[in-house]
């Protein structure tokens, strides 16, 4: 038995639920998120955090990485496009990296760390 292909969304449906992912937008086939950090050993740390929830996911972004910003692109290439995948994959990525403590025992780093980046 053949393995069904995953649902892809056409260029209004991306965008209607990019609409839920801040910062994320539609270029090429891709969504993406620019996000930035204080240098390199930030970047390092945000490349590894998504490599690991990529691998999890089993489902993994190309990533273009500089001293200090991290484009994250997501497509189903199975598929031929973006999918529930995608989005499920982006909305995990952006709850992690952008996570701050906010009161308690957890009192955050003084550092600035990542931020989210301009759509490009």
């Amino acid at each position: 038995m053949a393995a069904t292909k995953d649902r892809t969304y056409n260029d209004a449906e991306i965008a209607e639920r990019l609409k839920e992912l801040d910062g994320w937008y539609y270029e090429e086939g891709w969504i993406r998120r620019v996000y930035k950090t204080d240098g390199w050993p930030t970047t390092l740390m945000l490349v590894n955090a998504v490599g690991y929830l990529a691998e999890a996911a089993y489902h993994h972004p190309d990533l273009s990485v500089t001293w200090g910003r991290v484009i994250v692109k997501l497509q189903n290439h199975a598929a031929g496009g973006i999918t529930d995948k995608d989005f499920e994959l982006a909305r995990k990525i952006e709850e992690v990296i952008l996570w701050k403590p906010q009161g308690g025992a957890l009192e955050g780093t003084p550092n600035k760390w990542v931020r989210a980046g301009e759509p490009k």
